[in-house]
């Protein structure tokens, strides 16, 4: 019997979500074996239940990989006061990080002098840079999390960077096979594992009074409120965290900047632009800086048409109803299963003429300046659950 837990229906869905809409509207329900589940098709239908009746829609529904390494902790799958914890914190740390040592800015420009010194080792030759990249922003994140780098050739960075998504689309499949297949799940949890020893190395060394990095600061509020019995900040938290921000920044950003590679090199016209544009403002003798957005629309736009061209994320991740809920003329039932579709936002015709086709114009409005919708979720909609990793994604 097929079951939500599988999510290879995501897929499936997302593939007829159009022909169903058309035949039964933006809200319809699947019978999927005995579970319910409603799916929003559409900008305004996932608007009204994400955003304007977010408290209702704010629960999170069960996927096997998390339900096996997780447990309900962390930034991304916990519900209720200890996801408010977790989201609140996390936040704030990285908001706050650089005041008085390295910005992620700074960080993430350190890096990119790395890659390009990483991708110049190619000598023109064609190969695959996915990996350099996967390592690239893996670099990034244990920058933040640990305060420390790796060389792209350690074997502790490659392992981090494999992909774990087959996991979750054909998790009965995957989970009973021997060899390869299996080692998806273990890897997972071989980073969660990784990021607990880092934690106790750090434990060693703690300085309350100068943190270096998002593990000090969470160990320096899990001694302010050690006394506190209902506190959320404990080790393996801190644990799931740390791997919730390598799952959610690494693939996304990896993905994006591969299939960018792929278009750019499909599109050389748009490729000219983009390096005539960041000659002109940014030229040769500096790095790039998020001041500089402002004066880059056309690669601003062309960032945002990957995004969109590639559906990086073709449905927010499936949410439940805390309680009875009345939406528009249906009744949902509590605990029942939501699946809003992203992919139906991204390929809206009305708001991405011929949406198929990869054009930087989509973003941008007559006079050539970035044109950013409502339709722009390349990664989620949501009232309060912001991804802390959208920043460096």
């Amino acid at each position: 019997i097929l079951q939500w837990r599988d999510f290879t229906i995501a897929l499936i869905v997302v593939c007829i979500s159009l022909q169903l809409a058309k035949q039964y509207g933006p809200v319809y329900t699947l019978y999927l074996g005995s579970q319910t589940t409603v799916v929003l098709h559409g900008y305004e239908a996932v608007k009204e239940a994400l955003i304007d009746q977010g408290d209702e829609f704010l629960g999170r529904a069960r996927i096997p990989i998390i339900d096996d390494t997780q447990r309900g902790y962390g930034l991304f799958f916990s519900n209720g006061d200890a996801w408010k914890q977790m989201r609140r914190f996390s936040l704030m740390t990285l908001r706050d990080f650089g005041m008085g040592k390295r910005s992620l800015e700074e960080r993430i420009q350190e890096e990119a002098q790395f890659l390009v010194e990483e991708l110049r080792k190619s000598e023109a030759q064609p190969f695959n840079p996915a990996l350099t990249l996967s390592c690239a922003t893996c670099n990034v994140i244990c920058s933040i999390l640990f305060n420390e780098r790796f060389h792209y050739n350690d074997k502790t960075l490659h392992s981090l960077s494999l992909w774990n998504q087959l996991y979750n689309l054909w998790p009965k499949l995957i989970k009973p096979l021997p060899g390869e297949h299996r080692a998806f799940s273990k890897r997972l949890k071989g980073v969660h594992y990784f990021v607990l020893k880092k934690v106790k190395k750090h434990q060693k060394s703690l300085n309350h009074n100068n943190p270096r990095d998002y593990i000090d600061c969470f160990l320096s509020r899990m001694e302010q409120e050690k006394q506190n019995p209902e506190s959320e900040f404990h080790l393996e938290t801190l644990a799931t965290c740390g791997s919730n921000l390598f799952s959610a920044g690494v693939e996304t950003t990896t993905a994006t900047l591969s299939y960018g590679f792929l278009l750019l090199m499909k599109y050389p016209e748009v490729q000219a632009k983009v390096h005539e544009e960041i000659d002109r403002v940014i030229g040769l003798t500096r790095s790039p800086c998020m001041k500089d957005k402002m004066k880059l629309p056309y690669t601003e736009a062309v960032l945002h048409e990957i995004q969109r061209y590639i559906t990086l994320i073709p449905s927010n991740l499936p949410h439940t109803v805390v309680r009875d809920t009345k939406f528009r003329q249906y009744v949902i039932p509590k605990g029942t299963t939501v699946l809003p579709l992203l992919s139906s936002i991204l390929y809206d015709c009305t708001e991405f003429p011929n949406p198929e086709k990869f054009d930087p114009g989509h973003c941008l409005d007559k006079n050539g300046n970035f044109r950013k919708t409502k339709h722009s979720v390349a990664f989620s909609i949501d009232k309060y659950r912001y991804t802390p990793s959208k920043p460096y994604t």
